[in-house]
Formats: structure tokens, sequence, C-alpha cells
């Protein structure tokens, strides 16, 4: 692991609840720093001897007022076995909301300081325990809400994603290294290392990196959904087609046009895989005021849209209004639903059969015909490129990931063209040393502080 390398490592202990507020069995509490045990032996007395990694029921009580709060179950991670390098307790007391508050204020009164989000994982980052990579994917664990997307974060948790890395910065080394061989031996006419060599290095390097940032569309895509607006004119079948594909009644659904007035959103997920879908207004023109302000949050969605199901009942042509709004969505992004199946056998009209970029699904809401198969469209059109990738296949899910990738790439390229500028050897290098750092950096083994507080501002306190 390459070690990081930031602001002095804290020095204070901290203390938060761990567990979500609210009814339930145990809350666990988390105390890390170097006095931990201090703390501890604070709010209970009658401890006694505190073992690494061995349980103990104690008393827990105020410090100050001696008032016994709760009897907790303690354990203790002395340093460095420990998540977050330093020496940590875990508490574990009686759920609800008053009692882990109250052994919170007993330990924050002995010493202790409430920590901010993300602090423990931070520590864990700061002594070596883990990489930025490794600490960005135990938040996608804590909030992913897929199975790809938990797949993706169990594997960086892992290092899939810091080992590929760390492969990438070690191939630009390699070739730095070539460079160095040649330029140790200038006064032979034909180097030992040949520039063609130097180069093909710097261009397996570009090539392994896009690759790796192909993969960056999908992967963001299983942090957030990919987002699906169903689009139409009113009475279309939207809103059934929104239920059905829910498995549940979300959407009012009447053969009057114009009854959604507002954005309807829900996530769902498809074998794993995360869609954010959102049932809009109907598209036509109205005075209504209300159905008007529907149609226009709808255009917004429509622009900010991953995908769009655009539908149109079975058994009519596309008229020219809809074929001409379907010609400004590009055909990436688009998906042409035929509703109501059950009620017309001739679906799919010869318009539909002229349309060869969209991709067309026949389906019925009332009786689950198709349904199956757009769930697959949906598939292939949002993460066709790592549908087929094994669970353990590293994957960019961020765009910070995206960003220090590009610019790698774009330094091993700007090396490859001064190369072929004749600009010596020794000038054009620097710009791999500049590809080393933003992969070092992606890693957080060069890091800021500004860049520390957006990863770790957005954990949950006591994580």
């Amino acid at each position: 692991m390459l070690t990081s390398t930031t602001s002095a490592l804290p020095s204070d202990t901290i203390a938060a609840i761990a567990t979500p507020q609210g009814r339930g069995a145990v809350a666990l509490l988390r105390v890390s720093g170097p006095d931990a045990l201090g703390v501890l032996h604070r709010i209970a007395p009658g401890i006694g001897e505190v073992r690494p990694r061995a349980q103990r029921l104690t008393a827990l009580r105020h410090p100050e007022s001696g008032e016994l709060l709760d009897r907790g179950l303690v354990t203790y991670f002395a340093a460095p076995a420990s998540y977050t390098g330093e020496d940590v307790l875990e508490i574990a007391t009686h759920g609800g909301v008053l009692t882990p508050q109250l052994v919170l204020d007993a330990l924050l009164a002995a010493g202790a300081r409430a920590a901010e989000p993300g602090e423990f994982t931070r520590r864990a980052y700061l002594n070596g325990k883990l990489d930025l990579l490794q600490a960005e994917a135990v938040a996608d664990l804590i909030d992913g809400r897929s199975r790809a997307l938990h797949r993706a974060a169990v594997h960086q948790m892992e290092r899939g994603l810091s080992r590929r890395v760390s492969e990438l910065r070690d191939a630009v080394i390699g070739t730095e290294a070539l460079i160095a061989y040649s330029i140790d031996f200038p006064e032979e006419d034909e180097p030992p290392v040949p520039p063609a060599r130097i180069q093909a290095s710097a261009r397996d390097v570009i090539a392994r990196i896009e690759s790796l940032l192909a993969t960056a569309p999908e992967g963001e895509l299983l942090r957030e959904g990919a987002l699906t607006v169903l689009a139409g004119r009113p009475n279309s079948g939207k809103s059934s087609l929104f239920n059905a594909l829910l498995g549940t009644e979300r959407a009012i659904v009447t053969n009057i046009p114009g009854t959604t007035r507002d954005a309807l959103e829900a996530s769902v997920s498809v074998e794993g895989y995360p869609f954010r879908l959102v049932d809009t207004a109907g598209l036509r023109e109205t005075g209504d005021v209300v159905e008007g302000i529907g149609i226009e949050v709808a255009r917004r969605y429509l622009q900010a849209a991953d995908l769009v199901l655009f539908c149109v009942e079975a058994g009519r042509s596309v008229d020219a209004d809809e074929a001409a709004f379907m010609a400004d969505i590009p055909a990436d992004w688009l998906v042409l639903v035929r509703t109501k199946s059950d009620a017309h056998a001739d679906a799919l009209a010869d318009a539909d059969r002229e349309m060869t970029d969209a991709v067309t699904v026949e389906v019925s809401a009332a009786t689950g015909d198709g349904i199956a198969e757009l769930r697959r469209a949906l598939l292939r059109k949002a993460f066709g490129g790592i549908l087929g990738e094994p669970g353990e296949a590293p994957l960019v899910t961020r765009e910070r990931h995206a960003r220090a990738l590009r610019a790698a790439r774009d330094e091993v390229a700007a090396f490859l063209d001064a190369m072929d500028a004749a600009v010596p050897m020794e000038f054009a290098a620097t710009h791999l040393r500049d590809a080393v750092a933003a992969l070092e950096g992606l890693v957080g083994a060069v890091s800021v502080d500004d860049v520390l507080d957006r990863v770790f501002g957005s954990f949950c306190v006591g994580k």
C-alpha cells in the first residue's frame, strides 16, 4: 500500500454513536484515540484490567455525578490492530434514543471529543490502514442500494481498484526507468533502449488506462442509479408502465388525459442494478397552469435523463411531433415503448420498423407481457459495458477517479507527443512524473486537506 502524505496525525480522542437512532435492541458507540482507555476507566471505574479483543460487561456511569446509565459490553482494540490504527473501544448498550445519547454524553464529559462525519475512517486512512479508494468503498457499502454497487464496493475494499491503479503507476515508473537507462549512456550512437520500445511502453499504459476508464459511465451510475424518465403524450400508458416496473401501485392511473401533474420518482433494482424511474406529465400544449408546470418539470427531467422510455400506444403510428421529439434524443438514451399491446394484436406499426436507431419494445402493463424484455433493454442500455464483467472486476465509480485517470492518460499522451517533436528525453519525461502524481493522488498517497474534506464529509457520524 502506498503511504499517505498529509497533515499531522490527530492526537485527541473522539467518540460517537455508530448505529442509527431509533428503537432497537442494541446501540454501538465508538471511541478512538490515545486516551481511549482513560476515558473508559472514567465512565466504568469498576472495570479493572481490559485486555485487547476480550469483551467485558460493565456498569457505565457519568464521570461527574456517578449516575448509573446502563450496563454495556465493552470491546477494546489496541493500536495498531484496530480499524483506525489507534486504541479503539466499541461499547454496546441497550438501544433506543436516550440510553446511547446519555452514554455518549458521559464519554464526552470523560475527555473525548465528539467525532465529525467520517472521522473514524479518515483516521484509518491517515494511519495507513486504508487507502483513499478503500475509504470511499466504505461509504459505498453503507449508502449502496443495489447488489451491483455492493459487489463493486466489496471488491474495492479488498483493494481491487487500488491494485489496478498501483499496477498502472508501476507501469509508468517502468517507462521512466527505460528512459533513465537510455540517458545514462549518452555517448552511444544507439542507446541501449530503442525509442520505439519506450513509446510502446507508454502506449501500453494509455491502453490500460483507457480500459479502466471505459467502466466509468456505468460505474458512476451504480452509485446514483440510472435516471430513467418515462415520457410521451397524455394517456399513453406511462403511469401504468411505471407501476408495472416497480411492481406496486405508486402512480394514479385513469383514462383522463393530464392526470399526472408532477414528476413521481422511485428507485427500482433490475437484476441487482439500480434505476431511478420518473413518471412525468404528458407532453402536450395546455392552458391549464398546474398541468403546464408539470410539463415544464418533465422537460427538466428529460434534460438530465440517462435513459428515456418514450411511450406510444400500440396500434397507431408514431406521429410527426413524437418522431421529432425522439429525433432530439441520442439513440443510446432512447427506448421506444409500445404500450397497451394487449389491446392491439398488430402492435408494431410500419413506422416503428423504419426507426432503426431506436430500440423498440412492445409491452402490456395489464398482463405483464414484454416487461421482462423491457427490463433487459434497460440493463443493456445503462450497464451494457459491465454486465459481462465478473463481480471482482475493478470499476471506476466516482468522477474523482475518472478525473485522475484522465489526467494520467493525458500526461502520458503528452510525453509521446514530446517524443515525436524530438524534445530531449529528460524534459519529455516530466510528463510521466506528472502521470505518476495523478495516480498517487487517486489512492491518496499524495493528498491535500480539501480533497479529504470532500471525501469524508459525506460519511455518517460514527464511521
